[in-house]
Parts: structure tokens; sequence; C-alpha cells
């Protein structure tokens, strides 16, 4: 298993243009070591991965990122996209070569008679929210407001609106890309319909994203927010139950884990293990109501902070822009939580010396499956949850151990369902990818690659190596 700590070894930037040969092309727009915000620009938002870039540059627009992405095939240098920062396996940067920052691209056009939305991939998911939000209309994301719109919409978008309206890619109608030979390309199911099919889940494999036209739905507002219960094997195994029959209103999300010390949590329940859901009801507010007593019959909360809402609220403005966790973790599908599989998780929790551990469980289902499995590069349509298992922990000498009791965990845990969701794999290498891309979609992408990007210029990133 590689060091997360330290990049693959890959082509090296040995030809990387010069500081100044970049801030002539690029006006201003690129940070270098000898400024005084490339320390924050270079961070990303894992806190084990510390990349020194040789530059960073700010594209103000689809021509900055043509100009780039041609300079980078010419000369060979390593480059990493930045939409949000938060590939957990650091592919937003670089040790030595470019960073493409997509972070000042932020414009966004609403048409609320089409009900669509032009977006650059620099807009974080937040701040999309909010702003469509306020006419009233949401598209599903994840479940943290400051991740890029450019990647998790290339990987496929699994949040608080998947049973209602699918995935993200699932509302995405068109897209603009610049390929590896520096082209702008406007992709839909009529225009470069193949490479239409692979960026909906097949990641930055194929070149840099810089638009996105999406699907709006309107949702004035929701029934939503987090409820914290006890966990144990009965509370677990009930949850999820609830959570598979409810309506396809209901996304959840289930964190499993130790209470940690928040302020609105009784002193007596910290450090035992508690449910902590977060969880939309994505229609009228009376029938969420009624949905919403199921679960907080399961057991007494803890701390209920269900309520009509805004869709938009359950994505807070980030408090504290120097969080950078630091994790081992998993992705993974599973069948099936019963009462035994969530006996097994609570006991494998309990034995880690973290300072937190965390299963989170997704039960999937509803407008996500009723995609067919071959129309997009997100093959996992049919699985039933998604599992996301972590360590997080401080001291850099504690990896090797925190390593070793998740991987040991993903061992156990594992059901018949072998599949990954691309955009929580960690630096795990070609496995992992391979199976975030079963059977035929494997080759299909492969096939794309070789005719967008023969010479695998997008290689930071969980790579499709051409065909």
């Amino acid at each position: 298993m590689r060091n997360k700590n330290r990049p693959a070894k890959r082509n090296a930037p040995s030809t990387s243009p010069s500081t100044s040969d970049l801030r002539a092309l690029f006006n201003g727009r690129v940070i270098a070591p000898d400024d005084p915000r490339y320390e924050t620009a270079r961070k990303v938002f894992a806190g084990n991965i510390d990349r020194r870039p040789s530059a960073i540059v700010r594209v103000a627009d689809a021509g900055d990122v043509s100009r780039l992405v041609k300079l980078a095939s010419e000369h060979g240098f390593e480059f990493a996209i930045r939409s949000g920062g938060h590939s957990g396996a650091g592919h937003s940067t670089t040790e030595g070569g470019v960073v493409l920052d997509l972070s000042a691209m932020k414009d966004l056009q609403i048409d609320l008679e089409e009900q669509t939305t032009w977006a650059e991939t620099g807009l974080t998911a937040g701040e999309y929210t909010t702003a469509v939000g306020a006419h009233g209309f949401v598209t599903g994301f994840g479940d943290t407001g400051s991740v890029g719109l450019g990647g998790i919409t290339l990987g496929g978008g699994v949040g608080y609106l998947v049973r209602k309206y699918g995935l993200t890619i699932d509302n995405l109608l068109a897209a603009e890309v610049v390929t590896a030979d520096g082209q702008l390309l406007h992709v839909d199911e009529n225009s470069h319909a193949d490479l239409f099919w692979a960026i909906r889940g097949g990641g930055g494999n194929f070149g840099v994203a810089t638009r996105f036209k999406f699907k709006l739905h309107k949702l004035d507002k929701v029934y939503g927010g987090m409820l914290f219960q006890p966990a144990t094997a009965d509370t677990i195994a009930s949850f999820l139950a609830e959570a598979d029959s409810a309506p396809d209103e209901l996304s959840t999300i289930l964190n499993v884990m130790p209470a940690p010390p928040m302020p609105f949590l009784s002193e007596d329940v910290h450090g035992k293990m508690i449910m902590m859901a977060m969880m939309v009801y994505a229609g009228d507010v009376e029938a969420g109501e009624k949905v919403m007593s199921r679960f907080r019959a399961i057991a007494a909360p803890y701390a209920d902070m269900l309520r009509p809402m805004a869709y938009s609220e359950m994505f807070p403005p980030e408090e504290n822009g120097d969080y950078h966790p630091v994790a081992a973790s998993r992705t993974m599908f599973l069948d099936r939580v019963d009462r035994s599989v969530a006996q097994f998780i609570l006991e494998t929790l309990a034995k880690s010396t973290a300072s937190m551990a965390v299963t989170q469980l997704r039960v999937l289902g509803g407008a996500m499956v009723r995609v067919p499995s071959d129309a997009t590069a997100f093959s996992h349509r049919q699985s039933k949850i998604m599992a996301n298992l972590a360590a997080l922990y401080e001291k850099p000498e504690e990896k090797e151990v925190h390593e070793e009791w998740v991987t040991e965990f993903f061992s156990s845990l594992q059901q018949s369902d072998k599949g990954m969701y691309v955009n929580f794999i960690g630096d795990e290498g070609e496995a992992s990818v391979r199976a975030a891309y079963p059977g035929k979609t494997w080759d299909r992408l492969r096939q794309v690659k070789a005719k967008y990007d023969p010479t695998n210029l997008f290689r930071l990133n969980q790579n499709i190596p051409p065909k």
C-alpha cells in the first residue's frame, strides 16, 4: 500500500515553465513559492497531503484552461486540476508540478423559465445551493458545502437528494470540457455523446470540465436536519430498515461513532456510541414529519434537530477553513446491515484507538436505481448501501496502526457487492479503481480515454489508462 504522505512516482515535472513565463501568460493569476499567498493556496482539504507545486495558476476562464493544458501537453510537466481540493488521494495538487486552480471560476447563469443552470466548476456545492435556493430550486450534490462542483459531479454525486432526484450526473444535461489537445468541447447526448457518457462518473480522466448545465427541481422547503440517538445493534438495523422502506423523498446519511463533546449533547453521552443521522425529506413538510416520526420512535433521541427548513440550510457556512482532517479510510457497498452486521460494526469501532472512528452508512435506491446501469459511467445503480469506514487521527506515527485497523475492518465487512464509489477512493492503487468501474464499463472508458487523451495527460486522478 502506498504511503499517502508521499506522492506516487509519476513523470517528473522537470520541464515545467518558469514562474516568469507563466506570469506573462496568465496576467498575474500565478501563485508561486515567492508569493505570500502560496502557503494558504497550496493547501488541500486532507491534512495528510503536504505537497509543494512549482506554481498554482488560478485560471479566469476556459481560455486560460486551454492555454495551460496545451502547455502541459507540449512540455510534459505534471499538472493537477483543483476545483474544491477535496480529493482524499491528493489528486488536487502535485509535488513540483503546476496546479490548475478553478476556484476563481464561479459564474452561475440561472434560467428560471427553462429550470436549468450553467455553472462554472470553481463554484462549491454550498455556493451553488444557496444561489439556486434563493429562487426555490435545488440540484443534488453531496453532503459537504465546500466541495467543488467539478470533482463531485464527475465522480457521480451521492448526497441528500439521491433517492428523490438521483445522482448529480442524473441531473447533468451538458458540459463544456477542455480536452488534452486544448480544444473546448460542448458535450451532451447529441454532441460527443461518448465523452458525455464517460464524464458522468468517470472522474477527471478525460479533460477539464469548465462548465456544467444542470437540471433544477422546484423545492421550496424540506423537512430535515440531524437526529442523534443511541447506537445499538437493534437501533442501527432498525434505522436502516426504515430508511430502505421510506418514500423516495427521504435520503439519509447515518454515522455510527462515539459521541464527540458537542454542546447540545449532555456530558453523560460524550464517548458513548451514537447514531448521528443527517436526513432530508424532499417533499411535503407534513408528510416529512410523519416519516420522521418513525425514526424518532426507534430510540429516545439525545438531540433532535429535524425541522422544516430551506434545503440550503443543510450546507451551513464553513466556520473553520483551517480544518484539515487526517484519516485512514475505505469506501465500499454493502448488501445489507442486519443486527449481526450492526453488532460487528459496533465491536470494531470500539477496538479503534483513533481519536474518532466512524462508520457511515447511506441507504441508496429510489431515483438512482431507475437509471440503467450502462447509461453513465457510474455502474453501481443496484447497490443497496454505501459504507465509508474511517479512523481520524492526529499523530503521523500512528498511521500504520489505523491503516491496519481500517483494512481489516474493510476485509471483514465486505459482502457480495465488491464495488466502490470513485469519489471516496484514496491512494489505494489500480484494484480499487477497477472496483469502481467493473466489467464492460472499464473497457468502454479506456476506449474513450484513448480517443480524447491518448497520452494520459490527465493522470492525476483515479486513473483509467488509454486502451
